[in-house]
């Protein structure tokens, strides 16, 4: 065949997370590059679930979800972040919430319309936004404390910016906004007219620091479409079950382009994951518990074998200078290092940045925290073993 095939997706390349997984595989190495928990969620959410299976209720579920699931997701917002959501118009639930954000994308964007991104960012971003025809303006944070440089991101804002993109816990840095880095964003969202998509999957796996959605500050409320994610919030990574809470107007949009990607999402999952949102407040709390204890687990362990472990303060994800361990490799030489030699797979944290718009750090690689403990500490055990190898 002669005719081209669509460039922009034909060009991008394997993700990186496969790389690191199928180098894993081969070394029969501890994975911990991607994000997915080693255990199962809550097991009355399988059994319900399991249950709605055989009750009859197996075709389409409704273009913005059960009624159910609209219903938990506006409580759980008035619950958690005092964001008061008319379940039946401002709810769409999505199948996971990359799904969520490509329809999101997808509700605001037209060809040339500027994007506003934070790097180091999720990969998933830059490709849609791409898609759509939008032009990215991105605003990079720097290590170790990932602090919201206003300046540069006063600058990246023009009367061409339709939105900024924050993800707040932030993947791959750990990092948790603060009140007074949201208010800046607030302030040059209302200066330029814009909206804010806010990729909040991870809004409760924080430690010791508060989440605060944006959405809940003084005229966010119309401006924002807030995203939030059933498989961080219970283990259930492969449900893929998301839900977008945005203003009327702007939900019914999403909803139009979430009906042309995939219409409707698994009901028996869906009313699972309604009962999950209705948990006692006490399931949130311990599930931030154990996920800390796993973060501090993997933290002390990384800092005695000589990384530099950088501040998390959310999500699943620690990051580490590989500055004193490395001799001078980047960070994609030493991660594929790390899995041949220590039997540990860690994921380059260049990945996570646009070779259009400067050169990435290479001295940083991303650690997932959310594995048993028992694995956690047998990859500290490797990694201490190699170390010593190297002595």
């Amino acid at each position: 065949m002669t005719k081209l095939l669509n460039r922009q997706i034909a060009n991008q390349p394997v993700t990186i997370f496969t790389l690191m997984s199928e180098l894993a595989r081969k070394h029969n190495a501890i994975n911990l590059g991607q994000g997915f928990p080693d255990t199962e969620g809550p097991q009355d959410m399988v059994q319900l679930a399991a249950n709605a299976l055989l009750d009859g209720r197996n075709q389409y579920a409704p273009l913005t979800g059960l009624p159910e699931l609209r219903a938990a997701v506006a409580d759980a917002s008035a619950r958690f972040q005092n964001i008061s959501v008319n379940a039946e118009s401002e709810v769409v639930v999505t199948s996971g919430a990359t799904e969520a954000l490509a329809a999101s994308f997808m509700a605001l964007i037209e060809p040339g319309d500027e994007v506003v991104l934070i790097e180091p960012l999720y990969d998933t971003y830059l490709p849609v936004v791409r898609q759509l025809g939008g032009i990215p303006r991105l605003v990079r944070l720097e290590a170790p404390d990932w602090a919201l440089p206003q300046e540069a991101l006063k600058n990246a804002f023009s009367p061409r910016t339709k939105a900024i993109v924050l993800n707040t816990p932030m993947n791959p840095t750990g990092k948790v906004f603060n009140a007074e880095e949201l208010a800046f964003i607030a302030d040059l969202i209302r200066q330029h007219d814009t909206y804010a998509i806010c990729d909040e999957v991870y809004e409760h796996l924080v430690f010791d620091v508060p989440h605060l959605s944006l959405m809940a500050l003084p005229g966010m409320r119309e401006r924002c479409i807030r995203i939030g994610s059933a498989g961080k919030s219970f283990s259930f990574t492969g449900w893929k079950v998301g839900y977008v809470t945005a203003p009327a107007p702007l939900a019914a949009v999403v909803a139009k382009a979430h009906q042309n990607l995939v219409f409707a999402t698994a009901p028996n999952l869906q009313r699972a994951v309604a009962f999950g949102l209705n948990k006692d407040t006490a399931y949130f709390t311990q599930l931030a518990q154990e996920m800390d204890t796993k973060r501090q687990i993997l933290s002390a362990g990384l800092a005695r074998v000589g990384f530099g472990v950088l501040p998390c303060q959310g999500s699943y994800f620690v990051m580490a200078d590989i500055t004193p361990l490395a001799n001078g490799l980047d960070d994609m030489a030493f991660s594929r290092l790390l899995t041949e030699q220590a039997g540990v797979t860690t994921i380059p944290a260049s990945a996570f940045y646009d070779a259009q718009s400067g050169t990435p750090p290479r001295n940083l690689i991303r650690f997932a925290f959310c594995k048993r403990e028992e694995v956690l500490i047998e990859a500290v055990a490797r990694l201490e073993q190699w170390k010593s190898r190297q002595s």
